[in-house]
């Protein structure tokens, strides 16, 4: 597809797309009838070009020095934790030629690739998130082409670089991945968006409604605001650790940390406790205010403050001496809404903190929390009592409940969780996206259904229709 001019501009933005385009196509015809083997062996290959230890701290540092966003340690470990999980997801699957066959219902099931795919990915994880989708094109034997951030321009230009060297060593076309050259803005992405076969797009809402105007098959994952229950059965030294090492990774600029902590009055204070004993630092009244008016200008988050390291916080909220060392920051609060901005996603190490009567308080703060900021997306409970989870699985709109986890590490996939490792996690209709489970593979694959001929299925009119013709007559 080429994509119409309509100014100057748009002539430029379709000499770039076009060019990116046809290389694609090029590399893409010369991929897609590739082996199992193959495919995988290129997706190792993106692999290790990301969590080979000196390019992962490179690329960290890079990241943090390019986005000014989270911290160098925990980007390190970002950037190969995912690579590793989801390469061990991948090589336990197939994508190529018969992926399932049901002989019972005749139907034999062939996986074929999509074409080229266009990424948009965010500056919060300029490196992991493209690998993480250029595995997930490749092994579906697409081609791929990255329209970063802006904020993150040099991060996923040299991980693009670095993926593009692996698969020139194994005698593949560098071209299967690309980004697009600077400057990236909306408007050239929107024509990539045209041009491709699939738009896949994490990161700001407005990208994913642009991708959903593209005319284009687009996948896009929702926001987070990621609120907790502890209840009187938790382990309350095990959930304020959890809580604490999932909150504080990367500076809280996973969709999955948590953003709210909804505790059971009848342990709030020993909860608290066990909070700040791992190094939570609890806001006075006024405190939260100072915290409230240097975290937000304008109704907007302060971007200066975002995803910054406790000790550039704790001066610039006004805190005391009490809280210079502090990991993390809470704020208590009632509400939920605009009117308490303490109960949005925040992207920062500020925790908010709900006191509630009993469970069932507790679960209509959640909702509450959830309506206003993260409808989909997750929520989490620290307890003994899976009756409550499974309530809680039952009555929210969300697409993950997560027990005992430390969120963050779970909820895009763990080594003790069964989701699937990913940066993208779908939010169903919720909040209008086509997917309700985590990015995967799966999403980049074509499905051919070879369909034979089985014994015939057919029950009488009685086995379906009787049981309506007893209640209401014929």
């Amino acid at each position: 597809m080429t994509v119409a001019v309509k100014s100057p501009a748009d002539a430029h933005h379709k000499k770039v797309v076009d060019e990116v385009m046809r290389r694609a196509r090029v590399a893409f015809e010369g991929f897609r009838d590739v082996s199992q083997e193959r495919a995988d062996e290129a997706v190792r290959a993106l692999a290790w070009s990301v969590y080979k230890p000196e390019h992962a701290r490179e690329l960290a540092a890079l990241a943090v020095a390019d986005t000014g966003l989270g911290n160098v340690p925990d980007k390190i470990v970002k950037n190969q934790r995912k690579t590793f999980g989801t390469l061990r997801d991948l090589l336990r699957a197939k994508s190529v030629g018969i992926v399932e066959e049901d002989k019972a219902r005749g139907i034999v099931k062939y996986a074929k690739p999509m074409g080229v795919i266009a990424a948009l990915t965010p500056s919060t994880n300029p490196a992991a998130t493209p690998v993480n989708k250029a595995m997930m094109a490749i092994k579906g034997r697409n081609a791929i082409v990255i329209a970063p951030s802006p904020l993150g321009y040099e991060t996923t230009k040299r991980t693009v670089d670095l993926m593009r060297a692996a698969l020139e060593r194994t005698g593949l076309p560098a071209d299967l991945v690309q980004i697009l050259s600077p400057p990236v803005t909306k408007e050239l992405t929107e024509a990539l968006m045209k041009a491709a076969d699939l738009v896949v797009v994490t990161g700001s809402q407005d990208n994913v409604h642009r991708a959903a105007m593209s005319g284009t098959p687009a996948i896009g994952v929702g926001a987070g605001n990621v609120p907790v229950i502890i209840d009187e059965t938790a382990d309350l030294a095990d959930a304020a650790r959890k809580i604490r090492d999932s909150k504080i990774f990367d500076n809280s600029t996973s969709c999955s940390s948590e953003n709210s902590v909804i505790i059971l009055d009848s342990i709030y204070d020993k909860a608290i406790a066990a909070l700040t004993g791992v190094g939570g630092y609890l806001c006075t009244a006024q405190e939260k205010a100072a915290v409230q008016q240097a975290l937000w200008h304008h109704g907007k988050l302060n971007r200066h403050l975002i995803a910054r390291d406790p000790d550039i916080l704790a001066p610039a909220f006004g805190l005391p001496a009490a809280a210079a060392h502090a990991d993390f920051f809470m704020v208590e609060d009632t509400g939920a809404g605009k009117e308490h901005p303490f109960s949005g996603e925040k992207l920062s190490l500020v925790l908010t903190v709900y006191r509630a009567k009993d469970f069932a308080a507790a679960k209509a703060q959640v909702h509450a929390v959830l309506d206003y900021q993260g409808k989909g997306h997750s929520c989490g409970i620290h307890t003994k009592d899976m009756a409550h989870a499974r309530e809680l699985a039952s009555d929210l709109d969300v697409v993950r409940v997560l027990v005992n986890f430390a969120h963050t590490f779970g909820n895009g996939g763990g080594f003790d969780s069964g989701l699937g490792f990913t940066l993208s996690m779908g939010c169903g209709s919720w909040q209008k996206n086509s997917i309700s489970e985590n990015l995967s593979y799966k999403h980049f694959l074509n499905i051919t259904h070879l369909v034979t001929v089985i014994p015939e299925d057919k029950p009488s009119e009685a086995e379906l229709f009787g049981p309506h013709w007893q209640k209401y007559g014929r």
